[in-house]
């Protein structure tokens, strides 16, 4: 990443990382962390990546922005979204720890199909998106995890397309549900940091539809309410409502 770039980025984005909130992670720099996560020859030169933290709330790119690097989430939970309209919005997934995001601008897509934004104090690494080609090339264990996590991704894409297109709110709202309250986002405590537009905007249904069907749920006692809280109390019930659209 060119000099120009750093400096755009240190105008515009916090640069600092509070070192409370990186101790003890494994991931005290950006080269360790890589290396934490895949083989030791998989580090990344400085030059060609660099650090940002992000504030819950803040938006890391724009769909339809110019794509210059490939986003690794270092630590953290980043919302992914299609802005449909002027003020519409559908969420696709959270992307969480380790995941990438912007991979496609490997393979020539220079500009971002999609939005993304902190849903917590996010910290994410930039990296330079022709270095991390060459890695790709130079290993290919990695490339196959890399693979591997775009597969799990495409499946999700097709699930979010058949709920939009074939179930009722009900069976859109349970699907959701079900997909947030997967232990890796449990553990992020994440219904407390989504609002209930959020939720609404992963189940393609409008908010007021969303809190209707959750009071229904809690009725039935599928799901708890506890402020922002939800605690799923019968998962089959809820697997079959979204089965069943």
């Amino acid at each position: 990443m060119n000099d120009l770039v750093i400096l755009h980025l240190q105008r515009n984005v916090k640069m600092t990382t509070p070192k409370d909130e990186i101790k003890g992670t494994g991931v005290e720099n950006i080269g360790s962390n890589l290396t934490y996560l895949y083989p030791e020859e998989l580090n990344i030169p400085n030059q060609y990546k660099t650090q940002i933290t992000y504030l819950k709330g803040e938006n890391i790119f724009k769909q339809g922005a110019f794509a210059p690097y490939v986003i690794f989430v270092v630590k953290g939970l980043i919302k992914v979204y299609l802005q449909t309209g002027y003020d519409k919005q559908i969420n696709i997934s959270l992307a969480k720890t380790g995941d990438f995001l912007a991979f496609s601008s490997i393979f020539g897509e220079n500009i971002h199909t999609y939005s993304a934004q902190a849903v917590k104090n996010s910290i994410i690494c930039m990296i330079e998106k022709e270095r991390l080609k060459e890695v790709l090339l130079q290993n290919p264990q990695f490339a196959l995890e890399i693979t591997s996590k775009n597969y799990r991704n495409e499946r999700h894409l097709f699930e979010v397309i058949k709920n939009i297109s074939y179930k009722q709110m009900r069976g859109k709202l349970a699907s959701t549900l079900f997909y947030l309250s997967q232990e890796e986002f449990l553990k992020e405590d994440v219904f407390r940091l989504l609002t209930r537009q959020d939720i609404a905007d992963f189940a393609s249904i409008s908010t007021e539809s969303a809190i209707k069907f959750l009071k229904e749920f809690e009725k039935e006692k599928i799901v708890k309410l506890s402020g922002k809280n939800v605690t799923i109390l019968d998962q089959d019930k809820l697997l079959t409502i979204s089965r069943n659209g």
